[in-house]
């Protein structure tokens, strides 16, 4: 098997012989030689080749055009061209795949609207390949912070029959033909079933066996929203901690981002110097920041007061007891705190059921973690581990206990405090990455009116 170009091009010492494989990405011919550039997806860079015109295999290159795959075999030299330390001197070409003239990435700027109308071409693009890079050692960084503390990584399953955030906002899985007389438990499952919005509430049943758990996988929500925020499938990051409290869950969450915001500085060096220079040009100093300063807290009630004496007009009226909105969430933390801040104890008619009602009987015990440039992130809390105030807040809402009866079950046996909180991974990706949309950090974005591919 070939080395990759990111091994290649980290060679401390010349080689001959070599076989390298990849995609043109730019192609300059001469009288005596031809230059193409080539990569492999395994790095940023590229490596330039050499192919002399007096090569058997150089009548190849009229076929060879920007976005075609070749095969090359030949020495790895120093290169006297600036910028690059190693080119491969060619002696034999081979053509593994053409690209036309019409292949749409010629070496031209395109904007991430045109790029998401070609979403199967455009991780070959130097900002896209860049981004799920990033994303790939971004998901292992996640792993490797549980791993280290001992937690373990559960799968909880993408069909449920719960929704764990009451909203309603659900997709319907079902066999039963649309326009038939049928009752529910006709349906495949017998019951109404769904995708699920979050992990937690299965999440929350091995806590309480296991200690500490995390799940990670792909999350649903049937939300009609255009934002650049927004998405209707996403990836959750969400562990559920036993006898961890409210503030421990804070701290937790808070080193969490921390962890992977030291992991895109020190693991992804190339991919931060391209997203710094052509996508956001404070990206590393916030990122920087971000690791220096410990993140503020403030409640809830102090955030409002903080808003109402901004001065600032807010398209959408701060009024206690209502939710925060990303403006809201933005001013506070690039005006008022200039950096990440986790806002707690929200008033409890605004949030689900399950979360922890504190002894003022306004409030729960929940948690937002806010960063520049996006809002919230993370939204987590205590969750209510007393067996009466669960049932009362489950009636409150209009759930059924019989529906939810395994839930109550963790109340009924041996229940202990617990805490946890959901971390949308694709927000986190545009944080350390600086790019603002969350269609262009997952790979097939699924958003209202669009589900290609």
């Amino acid at each position: 098997m070939p080395d990759t170009l990111r091994h290649i091009l980290a060679s401390e010492s010349p080689q001959s012989s070599i076989t390298v494989r990849g995609w043109v990405r730019t192609k300059r011919e001469s009288k005596s030689c031809a230059f193409l550039e080539i990569t492999d997806g395994s790095c940023f860079r590229g490596l330039q080749i050499v192919v002399d015109a007096a090569l058997p295999s150089a009548s190849l290159l009229a076929s060879i055009l920007t976005g075609a795959s070749v095969e090359v075999v030949g020495d790895l030299i120093a290169s006297p061209a600036a910028g690059q330390k190693w080119e491969l001197q060619a002696s034999e070409l081979r053509l593994l795949g053409e690209a036309d003239a019409t292949y749409p990435l010629q070496k031209k700027g395109h904007t991430p609207e045109f790029l998401r109308t070609i979403a199967h071409l455009r991780p070959r693009t130097n900002l896209f390949s860049n981004v799920f890079r990033v994303r790939s050692r971004m998901a292992f960084a996640v792993h490797r912070f549980f791993q280290e503390r001992g937690f373990f990584y559960v799968h909880t399953p993408i069909i449920t029959s719960s929704d764990c955030e009451g909203a309603g906002e659900l997709f319907r899985v079902t066999t039963l033909k649309q326009g038939a007389p049928a009752k529910p438990e006709d349906d495949f499952f017998g019951r109404p079933t769904y995708l699920t919005v979050s992990g937690q509430l299965q999440g929350e049943t091995f806590a309480c066996a296991l200690g500490n758990i995390y799940t990670f996988g792909p999350t649903f929500r049937a939300e009609n929203s255009n934002t650049a925020r927004h998405a209707a499938e996403f990836w959750m990051i969400e562990p559920e901690m036993a006898f961890y409290d409210l503030f421990a869950d804070m701290t937790l969450a808070e080193e969490h981002v921390k962890y992977l915001v030291d992991a895109m500085l020190t693991e992804c060096p190339e991919e931060l110097e391209f997203f710094n220079k052509f996508v956001d040009k404070d990206l590393v100093n916030r990122l920087q920041q971000t690791l220096e300063k410990p993140f503020e807290r403030i409640s809830y009630t102090e955030a409002v007061d903080i808003l109402l004496k901004s001065g600032k007009t807010f398209e959408h009226p701060v009024v206690w007891g209502e939710g925060l909105q990303t403006e809201h969430e933005r001013y506070i933390a690039e005006q008022h705190v200039r950096g990440p801040v986790t806002i707690y104890n929200y008033p409890k008619d605004i949030k689900p059921f399950y979360m922890r009602q504190n002894d003022d009987g306004k409030t729960v015990a929940a948690m937002d973690l806010l960063v520049p440039g996006i809002g919230e992130i993370i939204g987590g809390s205590q969750r209510e581990e007393r067996l009466d105030v669960l049932r009362a807040a489950m009636q409150q809402h209009n759930l059924s206990e019989e529906d939810y009866q395994w839930y109550v079950d963790l109340r009924r046996y041996g229940s202990v405090p617990h805490a946890g909180f959901g971390l949308g991974f694709e927000r986190l990706l545009m944080f350390v990455t600086g790019v603002s949309n969350i269609r262009d950090v997952i790979p097939f974005a699924r958003t209202p009116g669009h589900a290609a591919y």
